[in-house]
């Protein structure tokens, strides 16, 4: 049975909802909110930019989606939804947002005409720690300042986090940001549309995600993108837990250290090996056949992020050649 309403946190739905010209305007409200704009100040209308724009280091692009867009004032935004906490996380959304600065400038123009660029990023893990010190709240938002009287300036980049997993839960949402959260969080649990979720753009953004009005392949296309998402996230947490066991036993002979190490490689190992076997079942499940070329693409291969991004691309490849490209 269906749920009443599809997890945003993934990718064919966050596409769906904010990525298409169709709901534009959930884009606009997403943004309103999570960068707190006064009426004076607010995005009232984007023009969304190609996937040519986004960076060719295709090893870099670990997240679920990506939606680029500017603002009638020339804003660039780049608005990520990234559901595992990957290596170099915090390094990619930091060139993802560089990149769409400088990729502005074409031969002839001149830096005067560069546009700022503001990374928004929803994350659904939290990537500093409410035990680390000192506290970065649910909404944090980076920009460069000086360093000896805190002067802010530079602020062409521009960096906002949304850490799902620091909403509090113990009281309904009041403010914009917090009914975001709460959405992301809580929309494919939901049985009905929430009194707090009762107006707009919430009313809208559950709407477009109410899954009676899915056809057939859009259903499969959601089904699928659940799937790679908790296949990547088994892959992960089986080399953690592998790498973990395996730490503890080589400790006993030769060291915590030495011993830890070793389980980590042997915990990644296990890890490919989970990642490869999903990706040929995905694959098999589509029709797409594969050669000894693909093959041994495929076997070869010992970068997690490359094979988690092969498991996506073969969600909507039209062949196994192309979904590992």
């Amino acid at each position: 049975m269906r749920p009443l309403f599809a997890d945003p946190k993934t990718d064919f739905v966050f596409k769906k909802l904010f990525g298409t010209e169709e709901h534009k305007p959930l884009l606009m409200a997403l943004l309103n909110g999570l960068l707190e704009l006064d009426e004076a100040h607010r995005v009232v209308g984007v023009e969304l930019l190609s996937p040519e724009q986004r960076p060719p280091v295709q090893e870099l692009m670990n997240s679920i989606v990506d939606v680029k867009c500017v603002d009638a004032r020339g804003t660039r935004y780049v608005v990520e939804m990234q559901v595992l906490n990957v290596e170099g996380f915090e390094k990619r959304v930091v060139y993802n947002v560089a990149k769409a600065y400088t990729s502005q400038l074409q031969r002839g123009q001149r830096y005067p005409d560069l546009d700022d660029v503001i990374g928004v990023t929803v994350c659904d893990f939290e990537l500093w720690p409410r035990k680390q010190a000192p506290h970065v709240p649910m909404l944090s938002r980076w920009s460069m300042q000086e360093q000896h009287g805190g002067v802010r300036g530079l602020g062409q980049l521009q960096f906002v986090f949304l850490e799902l997993p620091k909403y509090d839960t113990r009281r309904p949402p009041r403010t914009a940001v917090e009914k975001w959260a709460y959405f992301f969080r809580e929309a494919d649990n939901l049985e009905m549309v929430p009194e707090v979720l009762a107006e707009q753009p919430f009313r809208d953004a559950l709407e477009a995600a109410r899954t009676a009005g899915f056809t057939e392949e859009e259903w499969d296309a959601y089904i699928r993108a659940g799937m790679a998402i908790q296949d990547e996230r088994g892959a992960l947490s089986l080399a953690r837990r592998e790498g973990k066991a395996e730490g503890r036993a080589e400790g006993l002979q030769e060291g915590l250290q030495e011993g830890l190490q070793e389980g980590i490689q042997k915990g990644k190992e296990e890890g490919l090996r989970a990642m490869r076997a999903s990706l040929r079942q995905l694959l098999r499940q589509r029709g797409l056949t594969w050669g000894p070329q693909e093959e041994a693409r495929l076997e070869g291969c010992t970068d997690l992020g490359t094979l988690q991004r092969w498991l996506v691309q073969a969600l909507t490849a039209a062949s196994a050649t192309e979904a590992l490209a």
